[in-house]
Protein backbone atom coordinates (compact mmCIF):
# COMPACT_ATOMS: atom_id res chain seq x y z
CA UNK A 1 0.00 0.00 0.00
CA UNK A 2 3.18 2.36 1.02
CA UNK A 3 4.43 1.52 -2.48
CA UNK A 4 1.54 2.53 -4.78
CA UNK A 5 1.21 6.00 -2.60
CA UNK A 6 5.05 6.92 -3.35
CA UNK A 7 4.52 6.08 -6.52
CA UNK A 8 1.65 8.05 -7.36
CA UNK A 9 2.98 11.59 -5.06
CA UNK A 10 6.89 10.75 -6.14
CA UNK A 11 6.01 12.55 -10.01
CA UNK A 12 4.08 15.33 -8.36
CA UNK A 13 7.60 15.62 -6.02
CA UNK A 14 10.06 15.96 -8.26
CA UNK A 15 7.81 18.19 -10.30
CA UNK A 16 7.70 20.52 -7.16
CA UNK A 17 11.81 20.13 -6.89
CA UNK A 18 12.02 20.81 -10.36
CA UNK A 19 9.95 24.48 -10.13
CA UNK A 20 11.58 25.56 -7.40
CA UNK A 21 15.03 25.18 -8.87
CA UNK A 22 14.10 26.62 -11.78
CA UNK A 23 12.37 29.50 -9.67
CA UNK A 24 15.84 30.24 -7.80
CA UNK A 25 17.79 29.67 -11.34
CA UNK A 26 15.33 32.54 -12.79
CA UNK A 27 15.99 35.15 -9.69
CA UNK A 28 19.58 34.26 -9.69
CA UNK A 29 20.15 35.00 -13.12
CA UNK A 30 18.17 38.20 -12.32
CA UNK A 31 20.45 39.14 -10.25
CA UNK A 32 23.45 38.84 -12.25
CA UNK A 33 21.54 41.44 -14.72
CA UNK A 34 21.17 43.94 -12.29
CA UNK A 35 24.51 43.72 -11.28
CA UNK A 36 26.06 43.90 -14.60
CA UNK A 37 23.98 46.91 -15.06
CA UNK A 38 25.58 48.49 -12.69
CA UNK A 39 29.15 47.90 -13.48
CA UNK A 40 28.24 49.07 -16.79
CA UNK A 41 26.37 52.40 -15.62
CA UNK A 42 29.42 53.25 -13.43
CA UNK A 43 32.09 52.10 -15.80
CA UNK A 44 30.59 54.19 -18.33
CA UNK A 45 29.75 57.14 -15.69
CA UNK A 46 33.49 57.28 -15.08
CA UNK A 47 34.30 57.59 -18.91
CA UNK A 48 35.82 54.10 -19.52
CA UNK A 49 36.04 53.13 -23.04
CA UNK A 50 33.08 51.34 -24.49
CA UNK A 51 34.68 48.30 -25.12
CA UNK A 52 36.19 47.90 -22.06
CA UNK A 53 32.22 48.68 -20.50
CA UNK A 54 30.72 46.18 -23.10
CA UNK A 55 33.20 43.56 -22.02
CA UNK A 56 32.84 43.64 -18.17
CA UNK A 57 28.99 44.12 -17.98
CA UNK A 58 28.77 41.19 -19.95
CA UNK A 59 31.68 38.71 -18.35
CA UNK A 60 28.83 39.53 -14.75
CA UNK A 61 25.86 39.27 -16.94
CA UNK A 62 24.14 35.37 -17.74
CA UNK A 63 25.00 33.80 -21.03
CA UNK A 64 23.17 35.47 -23.91
CA UNK A 65 22.42 38.59 -22.24
CA UNK A 66 22.57 41.88 -24.48
CA UNK A 67 23.64 45.08 -23.21
CA UNK A 68 22.20 48.88 -24.31
CA UNK A 69 23.82 51.71 -23.28
CA UNK A 70 22.01 55.48 -23.81
CA UNK A 71 24.38 58.49 -22.83
CA UNK A 72 23.61 62.10 -22.43
CA UNK A 73 25.50 64.86 -21.18
CA UNK A 74 24.55 64.30 -17.71
CA UNK A 75 23.66 60.43 -17.36
CA UNK A 76 24.62 56.93 -18.49
CA UNK A 77 21.66 54.16 -18.85
CA UNK A 78 22.51 51.25 -18.79
CA UNK A 79 19.69 48.03 -19.54
CA UNK A 80 20.67 44.40 -19.48
CA UNK A 81 18.54 41.82 -21.11
CA UNK A 82 18.34 37.72 -20.73
CA UNK A 83 15.99 35.57 -21.75
CA UNK A 84 15.69 33.06 -19.03
CA UNK A 85 14.60 29.38 -19.99
CA UNK A 86 14.19 26.58 -17.35
CA UNK A 87 16.45 24.32 -16.96
CA UNK A 88 16.30 20.32 -17.42
CA UNK A 89 13.25 18.55 -18.11
CA UNK A 90 11.36 22.25 -17.44
CA UNK A 91 13.16 23.47 -20.85
CA UNK A 92 10.08 23.28 -22.72
CA UNK A 93 8.13 25.79 -20.65
CA UNK A 94 7.81 28.88 -22.11
CA UNK A 95 10.90 31.56 -21.63
CA UNK A 96 11.11 34.17 -19.37
CA UNK A 97 12.47 37.90 -20.34
CA UNK A 98 14.01 39.78 -17.72
CA UNK A 99 15.49 43.43 -18.07
CA UNK A 100 17.22 45.52 -15.70
CA UNK A 101 18.14 49.12 -15.89
CA UNK A 102 20.80 51.17 -14.14
CA UNK A 103 20.87 54.73 -13.85
CA UNK A 104 24.24 56.94 -13.16
CA UNK A 105 25.29 60.18 -13.00
CA UNK A 106 28.75 60.96 -15.20
CA UNK A 107 31.26 61.74 -13.12
CA UNK A 108 32.81 65.26 -13.51
CA UNK A 109 35.78 64.96 -15.94
CA UNK A 110 34.51 61.73 -17.37
CA UNK A 111 35.39 61.66 -21.07
CA UNK A 112 32.50 62.33 -22.65
CA UNK A 113 32.15 66.00 -20.75
CA UNK A 114 35.50 67.23 -21.65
Amino acid sequence: MVTAEFAVALPSLVLVVAASFAGITAMTDRMRCADAAGIAARLAARGEPSAVVRQSALRAAPRGAQLRLVTTADTVVATVTARLAAPGVLHRLPAVVTSERVVAAREPGSAAQR
